[in-house]
């Protein structure tokens, strides 16, 4: 029988879902908005608008909820495992062998990215849908920000995706972010430096 240890508390497996579904209700309704073929054929824009919007503040107040509710003290243990760049974490990705913590600097990487475009998202969704109440908040690089951050968001998401569903030696990691345990022979080989408590 193979051993398995536990990776992701149920707190951190739920932020990450949740931002999952957020992020994928975001991206649908604003291709939507985005794609004038898609506009045509879906119709009723303000309809749509609406949903974006208020699919966006649910996100937020979903992932806020979630951490407040959650175990706070493993978040902030998350934070920190998250937060911490070596030697190692260099050499790995200039794709040589070093040994990982928990997170390898790939996972680091998509995490302060994905918590970047999170709030950048939300600013600049707010402006925008203030830009249409009252002038003082239109920017012109305010759609310009939000698209560009689509395109970025969308190209970490289909790299996220490779490593998490395709990718043979990676693809074990997503028990670990769904069950929330991984095998212990799979943790020691791609996260030596790893010690699971």
């Amino acid at each position: 029988m193979t051993p398995y240890v536990r990776r992701f508390s149920r707190t951190e497996r739920a932020l990450h879902w949740a931002n999952a579904l957020g992020f994928l209700t975001l991206l649908g309704s604003g291709l939507v908005l985005y794609l004038p073929s898609l506009a045509v054929l879906v119709g009723r824009r303000p309809l749509v608008k609406d949903v974006h919007f208020w699919s966006g503040i649910g996100w937020v107040a979903m992932l806020g909820l979630i951490a407040l509710a959650g175990d706070r003290r493993g978040i902030l243990r998350t934070a920190r495992d998250l937060d911490g760049f070596d030697r190692d974490y260099a050499r790995w990705l200039r794709r040589h062998p070093a040994p990982q913590g928990r997170f390898n600097a790939g996972q680091k990487l998509n995490a302060t990215l994905t918590a970047a475009y999170t709030l950048l998202f939300f600013v600049s969704g707010m402006l925008l849908w203030l830009g249409e109440r009252d002038t003082r908040f239109r920017f012109a690089s305010t759609v310009v920000l939000h698209d560009g951050l689509m395109y970025a968001a969308v190209f970490l998401l289909i790299g996220h995706l490779y490593l998490a569903v395709i990718n043979p030696t990676t693809r074990h990691a997503l028990r670990g972010i769904t069950v929330g345990t991984v095998s212990e022979e799979w943790a020691r080989r791609h996260h030596g430096k790893w010690k699971p408590q």
